[in-house]
C-alpha cells in the first residue's frame, strides 16, 4: 500500500477499537491468576519454585514483574487496532536499561525478550504504563504524579511513532537513545542530585563486565578458575551433579556450544574460537523467570585474566502464544534471539541460540548471551516524581522505536492521531490495572500464608 493508504487504514482501525476503549479493564468473572502462574511452574525446576513465590511475594510490583503471563491472558480480552508488530511480551518499566553497544557506547534499550512475539502493539504499551502505576503506588507518589508518568509514558509513544511514520526506512533503523547525549540534553531540567546520581550508575553500569564478573563470581581451586558456591542462586555444576557427572555434561557441553556457534556470524565464531570452556554453574536468575533453567559458562581466552561469561537461559514458549498463535520458529531460543535483533538498536555479540539436553535427559531451547556487558537497570527507588516522569518518556520512546521497526509506523501513527486521547485511555487502564496487581498480590500472600504455596528466601 501507499503512505496515504497505510494511514487511512490506521484511522479506519479506530471504528473496530476507539482510542477511548483503551481506558477499559474490569475483573471478568473466574479470573485466577495463581492458576496461571502455577501452569507455568510445572515445567520449571521444582526446588527452585519457592524462590520464585518468594520473591513475588515481595510487593505487588515484584508480583506485576512475574506475572507477564498473567497480563497477557488478561490483554487478550481488551480491543486492540488490529495491528501488530514484533512485541515485546514484557516491556514494564525495568525491563529497559542501560548495556554496551558493539561500538562501546552506552545506549538504553529494551533489555528482556523471553516473550517476545509477533502481537498487538497496544498489549506492550498497556504493560509498561501499568507498570508506572504499580511502581508509582510503591514510591508513595501521589495519584497525579502518577498520571503524569504513565500519560507522558503513552505522550512519548505517540509522538515518537509520528516521528518516525514520517522518517526513512534507513532513518528509523538507525535511531538509538545513546545515554551520554541523552543526559546533556536533561542536565539543565533536572535537580543537580538526581543528575549526580545518574552518572554515578553510568560509572557503576561501566564497571558491571566480565572482568567484575571474574572476580565476583570466580575463585582458584588447585590453579583452576572455577564458579564460587552460593546456593541456591549460584551453583557450581559439580555441586548438582558430583565430579563425574559435572565432567559428563562438560563433555556434552562441547556439542552444545557447536551448536549455538553455528548461530552465529562468521566473524562472532572467530571471536569465540579464541576461548576455551573452563567451567559451569547453575544460576537464579530475575523474577518471572525464576525455576527456568540457567547455566552461566566460564571461558578464558589469551590466558585467565581474559575470561569470558556467557549465560545460556531456557527459553519456553512466550506468555503471547496462547492468545496470539504460534512462533514460526521451531526452536524458542531463536525466537528470543530474532525478536531481540528486531527490536533493539543494537545487541550483545554474542547473541546465539541452541538445543540442548538436560540433565534430567530432556531436551530443550536456549539462548545465549554475555552475563554482565555495562548492563544497568534504572534505580526506580530513588527517582524524584519528575525524574520518573522523564524515565517513563525514555521508555515510551524506545518502546515506538522497536515497534516501528517491525510494524506498520505510518498505520500505527494515523490511528494514534494528533490528540491526547489515547494517552488518556492508557492512563486510565493504567491505573485501574494497578489495583488490580495489589488484589492478585494480596491472593499470593494469602496463599502462601494458607500454606497452599510454598515461599522460600534466597
Amino acid at each position: 500500500m501507499t503512505a496515504s493508504e497505510r494511514a487511512a487504514a490506521g484511522k479506519a482501525a479506530r471504528s473496530g477499537a476507539p482510542r477511548s476503549s483503551h481506558a477499559v479493564w474490569e475483573e471478568p468473572p473466574g479470573r485466577d491468576p495463581l492458576a496461571i502462574l502455577a501452569a507455568q511452574e510445572r515445567t520449571r525446576v521444582p526446588e527452585l519454585v519457592p524462590i520464585r513465590h518468594a520473591r513475588m511475594a515481595a510487593s505487588p510490583f515484584a508480583f506485576f514483574r512475574g506475572a507477564a503471563a498473567v497480563m497477557a491472558a488478561d490483554l487478550a480480552a481488551t480491543p486492540d487496532s488490529g495491528l501488530s508488530v514484533q512485541a515485546c511480551g514484557d516491556a514494564h518499566l525495568t525491563n529497559f536499561g542501560a548495556f554496551a553497544g558493539p561500538d562501546r557506547r552506552l545506549l538504553f534499550d529494551l533489555n528482556d525478550f523471553d516473550e517476545t512475539l509477533p502481537g498487538p502493539w497496544e498489549w506492550d504499551l498497556k504493560r509498561l504504563a501499568a507498570s508506572f502505576a504499580i511502581a508509582g503506588r510503591e514510591r508513595g507518589f501521589k495519584r497525579k504524579q502518577r498520571a503524569a508518568a504513565t500519560l507522558t509514558a503513552a505522550a512519548a509513544y505517540r509522538e515518537a511513532m509520528r516521528d518516525f511514520a514520517a522518517q526513512t526506512n534507513l532513518e528509523v533503523w538507525y535511531a538509538r537513545l545513546d545515554v551520554e547525549a541523552l543526559l546533556a540534553e536533561v542536565e539543565d531540567q533536572q535537580d543537580p542530585g538526581e543528575v549526580k546520581r545518574v552518572r554515578r550508575g553510568i560509572a557503576k553500569a561501566r564497571g558491571k563486565d566480565n572482568l567484575r564478573a571474574l572476580a565476583r563470581l570466580t575463585h582458584e581451586v588447585d590453579g583452576e578458575l572455577r564458579f564460587v558456591s552460593e546456593p541456591p542462586l549460584l551453583v557450581p555444576a559439580e555441586d548438582l551433579l558430583g565430579e563425574r557427572g559435572a565432567d559428563e555434561l562438560s563433555e556434552a557441553l562441547q556439542g552444545v556450544l557447536e551448536h549455538y556457534r553455528e548461530s552465529l556470524p562468521g566473524d562472532r565464531r572467530h571471536l569465540l574460537d579464541g576461548y576455551r570452556f573452563r567451567h559451569l554453574a547453575r544460576k537464579v536468575v530475575g523474577v518471572g523467570s525464576v525455576g527456568t533453567r540457567a547455566w552461566v559458562l566460564l571461558l578464558t581466552g589469551a590466558d585467565d585474566s581474559d575470561p569470558l561469561f556467557l549465560q545460556a537461559k531456557e527459553a519456553e514458549a512466550s506468555v503471547l502464544e496462547a492468545h496470539v498463535g504460534a512462533s514460526h520458529f521451531h526452536n524458542h531460543g531463536r525466537r528470543v534471539v530474532e525478536g531481540q535483533r528486531l527490536m533493539q538498536a543494537a545487541g550483545d555479540i554474542f547473541l546465539g541460540w541452541c538445543p540442548a539436553e538436560g540433565i534430567d535427559g530432556r531436551q530443550r531451547d536456549f539462548y545465549v548471551r554475555q552475563l554482565w556487558d555495562w548492563k544497568r537497570s534504572a534505580d526506580v527507588d530513588a527517582m524524584s516524581a519528575s525524574a520518573f516522569a522523564v524515565y517513563a518518556r525514555m521508555c515510551g520512546w524506545t518502546l515506538a522505536r522497536a515497534h516501528a521497526r517491525s510494524g506498520d509506523r505510518i498505520a500505527i501513527a494515523s490511528y494514534l492521531g494528533n490528540s491526547d486521547a489515547f494517552d488518556q485511555a492508557i492512563a486510565g487502564f493504567a491505573e485501574a490495572y494497578a489495583e488490580q496487581s495489589e488484589r492478585d498480590h494480596a491472593a499470593l500472600v494469602a496463599a502462601i500464608e494458607a500454606g497452599s504455596l510454598e515461599a522460600e528466601e534466597a
